[in-house]
């Protein structure tokens, strides 16, 4: 938005109202008129570490004491997290008095301080810790006394209005719901402000429009945004059915689409694909939002809006990422992914992508996104989406796909045309999923007037063995249960090489096949990956 935008300066001068004292002189409330539960479990582990100062989150680490609060140092995501104090449910999974005393100090230091990081006051990042400080009140605040008690609610109060005044958030992705969420959590816990409810509810429809496809996929087409964005809507529906507020029908409405559309994007260990900027997550977490949204069974085959494709048979899943790269406004965890692929046995992963490092520094982000950290193919090594820091540059215009299914068997088709103005190439991927589930095969195919080199690559999952037989035609991969699969393959280079896994709780070695063709060499691949004994 340009700086003369009137909506933005409309924004601003509400924010300013809200900020003077005059509009403070109503009567602050000595606890909220209602309990505000946080439904999420907490990691207890992570809870000690609080207790010694340091707050991990996605595989990085930030001090988090007393007197630290305006460091501008270290990654945005890692500096929103603290001052959002979702981490409280980890001091009251360690449920000690230690904990409790924890919590109390950092959240009367936060209020003492009233940092000055501009993260601290972004809009999600103040419904965060709205949400969060009511939704734990009962742990760290009753107890306390008076004074703590009239501060933090005098803050509430305040922090209330100031996310009132900056609504519609600025923000066009995810990141709006938990805004709206912080709003709604205060006007149940401060039925006295009910212009917070009436506020909220206005932008709430149309930002469930906004975000939420037809399919139920999210519009950032990310897993971890999925499961973010359902966790933000069932809570938004639990606090609205709390103050006996009928929710708007778009609400209940997306979230009966997004339930199944999630358990599309699960594999068989219950965890996620890694798509655009996600890692596992938890799969007893990913169980409970299923459950608080209340759709049972299993999801559709396929999401035709949000571009993704789950071709499962026997014991074998293949998720396969076959959509047009999220638009301008929602692409910042944009990955250049298009037509890579995923695919696990039973409970154990075989081929992943290198999932993302959201926490890390920059050139950790930067490579993570590259296509080259995909199971699928580069052209020239250029990625197939161009990466910048807010999002996507160039990207795949066009992807299509066609896709059949007989006797339990599947067939996907795809095309992207990332390289059509680079090169004027187009990749085409075929894929086959036998119905045992122990017979897949692909082929990829560049087309283009002038032969391009490229590389093919199958990230290996850290657990897998691998070793290239003698023949350099066939690498043997061997499963921690001890299963055997062998990847074969037809006109391109094999060879093993390293790779990095940023799936789990922390970054791991691993192992890529890679299949390197050259550009006075055939633009066609064949491959497969089958069962041994």
């Amino acid at each position: 938005m340009s700086g003369n935008d009137p909506r933005r300066w409309l924004r601003d001068a509400r924010r300013a109202m809200a900020r003077l004292p005059s509009l403070r002189m109503t009567r602050v409330p000595d606890a909220p008129a209602l309990p505000v539960r946080d439904p999420w479990p907490g990691d207890p582990g992570r809870g000690a570490r609080l207790i010694k100062g340091e707050m991990e989150l996605g595989g990085a680490v930030r001090m988090l004491r007393p007197g630290g609060w305006s460091d501008p140092a270290g990654p945005d995501l890692l500096r929103a997290a603290a001052h959002g104090f979702a981490w409280l449910r980890d001091l009251r999974a360690l449920g000690t008095d230690a904990a409790r005393l924890r919590a109390r100090a950092l959240v009367a230091d936060w209020i003492a301080t009233s940092p000055n990081d501009a993260l601290a006051h972004r809009p999600d990042v103040v419904g965060a810790r709205i949400t969060a400080w009511l939704g734990h009140y009962d742990f760290f605040a009753a107890t306390a006394d008076d004074p703590f008690r009239q501060k933090l609610m005098g803050r509430l109060v305040s922090d209330a209005r100031s996310l009132s005044a900056a609504l519609p958030a600025e923000e066009l992705d995810g990141r709006a719901l938990t805004a709206l969420k912080g709003l709604i959590a205060a006007a149940v816990a401060l039925p006295e402000h009910a212009g917070f409810l009436t506020r909220a509810l206005r932008f709430l429809p149309q930002e469930i429009t906004r975000q939420v496809l037809p399919d139920g996929c999210h519009v950032e087409r990310s897993p971890a945004i999925q499961l973010a964005a359902l966790q933000d809507l069932t809570e938004i529906r639990a606090l609205l059915q709390a103050s006996q507020t009928q929710p708007p029908p778009a609400l209940n409405n997306a979230i009966e689409r997004m339930a199944p559309a999630l358990r599309v994007l699960r594999h068989g260990d219950g965890g996620l694909a890694l798509f655009n900027g996600s890692k596992e997550e938890n799969g007893n977490l990913i169980d409970l939002v299923l459950t608080q949204a209340g759709r049972g069974g299993r999801g559709p085959s396929s999401l035709v809006d949000g571009g993704f494709q789950r071709l499962q048979a026997g014991r074998s899943v293949l998720i396969v990422d076959c959509g047009v790269p999220p638009p301008a406004g929602v692409d910042r965890n944009a990955h250049a992914g298009t037509l890579s692929m995923e695919l696990s046995i039973g409970r154990e992963r075989l081929v992943v992508n290198c999932g993302a490092f959201p926490a890390g520094p920059p050139e950790w982000r930067d490579a993570t996104r590259a296509t080259a950290a995909h199971s699928t193919l580069t052209v020239n090594d250029v990625n197939s989406s161009e990466l910048k820091p807010d999002g996507l540059g160039r990207r795949p215009e066009e992807v299509k796909v066609q896709r059949q299914e007989a006797n339990g068997a599947h067939w996907l088709e795809a095309h992207h045309d990332g390289w059509r103005r680079l090169f004027g190439a187009i990749h085409l991927r075929r894929l086959y999923v036998a119905e045992s589930g122990e017979d897949i095969r692909g082929e990829d195919v560049i087309e283009a007037e002038t032969p391009q080199p490229f590389t093919l690559s199958f990230h290996l999952h850290p657990d897998v063995i691998a070793s290239l037989q003698q023949d350099k035609e066939a690498v043997l991969l061997r499963l921690r249960s001890g299963a055997g699969w062998r990847l074969r393959a037809d006109g391109a280079q094999m060879s093993l090489e390293e790779s990095i896994y940023l799936g789990g709780p922390e970054p791991r070695r691993t192992e890529q096949v890679v299949l390197t063709g050259t550009q006075d060499g055939p633009q066609h691949v064949k491959w497969a990956i089958s069962k041994v004994g």
